[in-house]
């Protein structure tokens, strides 16, 4: 395939923009990518007239809960009128109220109520999906939701990343014992999910309300055994030295980070863990202290920008929303922005073929009514998606 006479912004050292460009296609790579000028002469196949439109590489979710049961509305409500996350959390709400509504349905009840979902995100510009599990958490439960999200890939024209999340929260059958229950399911769970091929990335939630640095020292120990990346939820309601910790492990990323140190950043600069910004849990919690995006940015720490689309916290599925909160909340540039959703957060997920336009590179683009990258992130609410190519197929 041939694409010509796009508005082409290769998100290679910025936007990286070429007025009036041609993108050729093999198969689900990019070939080559320039000036019209410079079009190589002898390229035969199916042309495409982009009409000038906006051409960024296709988007990437580098942190969603998309496969979960039921909703909490009512946990909404609750918060508006006074309730604090923890205290609803506290009060058997939060999240183990998705535990009890995910451990009843069945791998089939997931998989069709997350479709809508990435239909969503698909329709936002989304080519790749990262799909945490932590919603679970027993053995079968948490393999259950692993085994939804990876089908997900077979049913939708979307690329599913799966992480493992067993240690999201203390269930009530080990409240009290988190070093158990990080033994006796999470441990045990993890192993089998890599056993079933279900698994790209560890992932865990380090707060007050979840577990510690200690009790996830013995997780991440086997998740570098078992030959697997981690990651780690940091830094969200209270500084725990989460995002060092992380660092310290060589995690791809550290995720919301409101609460982050100098010292936090510091070891992320250090070891090239991304930062995972996430405003729309940001906005949901009223919370008010803003992640350190200048601090960040001055340590030269990639940041990427995701939904964290889950029931509670953030109930957001378009990615170009979650970039108009990053930069209307935190105030990060439109580059940074779809930079955060291209390049870095490709990273965020240690994939090198994608999240840029440049030969060798995957085929995963979007077409948009745009003339410039900074309208994604300017336009509340609205998704100018013309169109997709994923690995190299058009996909309206």
């Amino acid at each position: 395939m041939l694409l010509t006479h796009a508005t082409l912004a290769r998100m290679t050292g910025g936007y990286g923009l070429i007025p009036d460009a041609a993108v050729v296609l093999d198969g689900d790579r990019i070939l080559w990518a320039g000036p019209m000028s410079d079009l190589p002469r002898d390229h035969r196949g199916e042309a495409f007239d982009c009409g000038g439109r906006l051409v960024t590489p296709g988007l990437i979710d580098c942190h969603t809960h998309a496969v979960h049961a039921g909703h909490r509305a009512a946990e909404f409500e609750l918060r508006l009128n006074g309730a604090s996350y923890a205290e609803v959390a506290q009060a058997g709400g939060g999240i183990l109220s998705t535990v009890r509504a995910t451990r009843a349905a069945s791998g089939a009840d997931l998989l069709a109520s997350a479709l809508p979902r990435i239909d969503q995100m698909i329709a936002s510009g989304a080519t790749t999906i990262e799909v945490k599990s932590g919603y679970g958490l027993t053995v079968e439960d948490e393999l259950k939701m692993l085994r939804a999200a990876r089908q997900i890939g077979a049913e939708r024209p979307v690329t599913i990343r799966t992480t493992h999340l067993a240690a999201h929260a203390i269930p009530p059958e080990y409240q009290g014992k988190a070093n158990a229950y990080i033994a006796e399911v999470a441990i045990p769970s993890l192993r089998a999910a890599q056993a079933e091929g279900l698994v790209d990335a560890v992932d865990a939630f380090c707060e007050t309300i979840a577990f510690s640095l200690a009790d996830l020292q013995p997780l991440f120990a086997e998740a570098r055994a078992l030959g697997l990346p981690v990651k780690l939820h940091a830094e969200q309601l209270t500084d725990q030295s989460g995002a060092a910790f992380a660092a310290g492990h060589g995690a791809l990323s550290a995720d919301h980070l409101e609460y982050l140190s100098s010292g936090g950043i510091a070891a992320m600069a250090a070891a090239g863990t991304v930062a995972v910004i996430l405003p729309g849990a940001f906005y949901t919690l009223r919370e008010t202290q803003a992640p350190p995006i200048a601090a960040l940015r001055a340590a030269g720490v990639p940041m990427a920008v995701a939904t964290d689309l889950n029931p509670g916290s953030s109930p957001l599925a378009s990615l170009t929303m979650a970039m108009n909160m990053a930069c209307t909340l935190f105030r990060m540039t439109p580059e940074e922005a779809l930079l955060g959703t291209t390049a870095h957060a490709a990273r965020a997920l240690g994939l090198a073929d994608r999240g840029r336009i440049a030969p060798g590179l995957r085929a995963d683009l979007c077409l948009w009514d745009a003339d410039h990258p900074a309208e994604l992130s300017y336009r509340i609410g609205a998704t100018p998606l013309h169109a997709r190519i994923f690995g190299g197929r058009l996909d309206r």
